[in-house]
């Protein structure tokens, strides 16, 4: 779950695109056979690191509330 702006899901997908892509350097670099390949590295991602999903409505969802009669501020 991603508690965050709203529109900013782009950004945290490409965070993870990187983080995904060092990570397969680091785990390559400490094997000897290099036996890890991208097909196995991205399963490792799918499970340890979700794609990031909004838990919450857009902005203009969340705040089109009509209000009836009169407004509770004075």
């Amino acid at each position: 779950a991603y508690y965050a702006v709203p529109g900013n899901t782009d950004a945290v997908q490409a965070f993870r695109t990187q983080l995904t892509r060092l990570w397969f350097q680091a785990l390559r670099r400490r094997s000897q056979r290099h036996r890890l390949d991208w097909e196995r590295m991205n399963r490792i991602a799918t499970r340890w690191l979700p794609p990031a999903r909004p838990v919450h409505p857009f902005p203009r969802e969340r705040f089109n509330v009509r209000i009836q009669g009169r407004s509770p501020v004075r």
